[in-house]
């Protein structure tokens, strides 16, 4: 099973569009995750019509249209792993036990929000993923999103994706 995650689109206030790359691997992708921060309801209308499956989350930028379409937290069982969907969880320091406290039912765990990539692993054996933001790098040298796979019950070829910088990016 493929999976395609991303996070924190912010369209069209940081982008006007989704970046070519992504979009082209949408429909490749047996599942499609987006963990919040999608600010309009276009980008979750477009992701829903080429996606086989997705799930989302709204983020705090997210108004009140993405919010009656979208939960605050979404969980699936994909592949024989308990994966689960948020887009905050706090500040870097004492992640992993927090998020371990609060989804101590999942295996992994798909998170947006600081637009900083992030790949770990709390005790237990919670999996923390942030695929980072594919159209709004802020301090980060990249736009970036991730990729996955998962084959019987567990998660493989986790691979961070840096896009090429976009007209208009300071080097």
């Amino acid at each position: 099973m493929r999976l395609l995650l991303m996070s924190d689109t912010h369209l069209p206030r940081r982008a006007k569009h989704l970046p070519g790359e992504l979009l082209d691997r949408i429909p490749l992708a047996d599942v499609v995750v987006h963990a919040g921060d999608w600010v309009d309801t276009a980008t979750l209308d477009l992701l829903e019509s080429r996606a086989r499956h997705l799930i989302g989350v709204y983020g705090n930028n997210d108004g009140p249209a993405l919010r009656a379409r979208l939960p605050e937290v979404a969980r699936a069982e994909l592949g024989g792993l308990r994966f689960g969907v948020v887009h905050e969880t706090g500040s870097a320091q004492g992640r992993e036990r927090r998020c371990r406290a609060r989804f101590p039912d999942l295996d992994v765990l798909v998170f947006g929000h600081s637009h900083i990539p992030w790949d770990s692993t709390a005790e237990g054996g919670l999996r923390l993923l942030n695929p980072g933001s594919p159209t709004d790098r802020r301090r980060q040298p990249y736009h970036t999103y991730m990729t996955a796979e998962v084959a019987d019950g567990t998660l493989t070829e986790v691979v961070l994706h840096r896009l090429p910088p976009r007209e208009g990016d300071m080097t």
